[in-house]
Parts: structure tokens; C-alpha cells; sequence
């Protein structure tokens, strides 16, 4: 049984696994977003957020702390500078995890990890920009200005047909 055992273990050794994790981290810090199976994401998601959340502190130990685990000067560079600055007010939740559907070779489960604050994609998707005024009195408004133009133009017509 697996009580308390919360570690997905991917089919791997626990140095195997490891290294999969950090490179996985690695790639997800350089390159934003990746693609790879549901259940790595799900693993990756684990591991990445609290390096993520330590990088808010940029403090000699944090780094040397997060470079323990990943072991690689350009990432460490990249996720205490510009992602750092990015999630400086996110309080969690850095990454989001999209499903892909399943794979043509062995029908795995595939997914997109990505940290959200770097979707230029879904960025201000679902946010109305409404010209219109939200009160019920301004929507009056605006649709009495329309009928009263209609009207005017209906009387120039008359107008210049009886003439």
C-alpha cells in the first residue's frame, strides 16, 4: 500500500528521477513552456513551484539553495531575474497545466506546462472592453440617441420626397 507516499515515481530510480526533474525544470525556466506527459507535468509542477517561490528572495542561500537542485548558472540566472520579477506579487500557483490529448506512438497522456504570468498567448482573453457605459440609465441613453436619429433621418426623407 502506499500510504503517505506522495512522491510520483515515474518508473524510476530516485537518482533518475531527480535529474529528470531538474532537467525538466531547467528547460521549463529557459524556455516558458514545454510540452511532455500528464504525469511528469504533474511531478514537475511539484518540484518547480517552491524553486519558483524561493527565487522571490534573492539572497546568496536561496540561490545556492536552488542551485543544489538544479545545477545549471544560465536557469538560476534567468528564474532570479526575470521570472522572479514577474511573480514578485503572485502569491502561488506559477505554473498552469494544459491536457493535449494522447500521443500517436504509445497513446500517452500529453500536457503543456507553462508559468502563467509568461502566456503572451491567453493574456486579456475574457476581459470585456465595453465602450458602452454599464449603467441601465447609460444604455437608455445611447439607444435614445440612435431612435432619435432614425427619426430625423426618416423625416429628411419625407422631406426631400415631397419636395
Amino acid at each position: 500500500m502506499r500510504h503517505g507516499n506522495k512522491v510520483n515515481k515515474l518508473g524510476r530510480t530516485a537518482s533518475h528521477r531527480r535529474a529528470l526533474m531538474a532537467n525538466l525544470t531547467i528547460s521549463l525556466i529557459k524556455n516558458k513552456r514545454i510540452t511532455t506527459t500528464l504525469a511528469k507535468a504533474k511531478a514537475l509542477r511539484v518540484y518547480a513551484e517552491p524553486l519558483i517561490t524561493k527565487s522571490k528572495n534573492d539572497t546568496t542561500h536561496s540561490r545556492r539553495t536552488v542551485f543544489a537542485y538544479l545545477r545549471d548558472k544560465d536557469s538560476i540566472k534567468e528564474l532570479f531575474g526575470t521570472i522572479a520579477e514577474k511573480v514578485a506579487t503572485r502569491p502561488g500557483g506559477y505554473t498552469r497545466i494544459l491536457k493535449l490529448g494522447n500521443r500517436m506512438g504509445d497513446n500517452a497522456e500529453l500536457a503543456m506546462i507553462e508559468l502563467v504570468d509568461f502566456n503572451e498567448y491567453t493574456d486579456g482573453i475574457g476581459k470585456k472592453k465595453s465602450t458602452k457605459p454599464k449603467t441601465r440609465r447609460g444604455k437608455k441613453a445611447a439607444t435614445d440617441t440612435v431612435v432619435e436619429d432614425k427619426i430625423e433621418t426618416t423625416e429628411n426623407q419625407a422631406d426631400t420626397t415631397e419636395a
